[in-house]
């Protein structure tokens, strides 16, 4: 069985800049972006909250879901979120 694979989208403010990736350990990803040890994209535009995740079980799921997500408009993507998170609020503290 192929490890768990998670979907998430980080926000730099409420009305900026969006970013899809994925990862087999979401805590430990969404602290390094925080942190800032992540050194590119994430890091160049302050983007650091967790505004959007899904378990997809496999990484296999999670890149072909990421692929989907990526190839949507940016309307799109803000609908994906506002359905799990309307206030578009920081979800990492409730992963911790």
């Amino acid at each position: 069985m192929g490890k768990t694979g998670y979907v998430y989208i980080l926000a730099s403010k409420k009305d900026g800049v969006l970013y899809v990736w994925v990862t087999n350990n979401l805590i430990r990803r969404i602290y390094e972006h925080k942190e800032g040890l992540v050194e590119w994209f994430t890091q160049k535009y302050f983007v650091k909250r967790l505004v959007y995740y899904e378990d997809c079980w496999t990484m296999t799921n999670a890149i072909h879901r990421e692929k989907q997500i990526k190839s949507w408009n940016r309307k799109r993507k803000i609908l994906l979120i506002k359905q799990l998170n309307p206030n578009r609020d920081d979800l990492y503290d409730d992963l911790v």
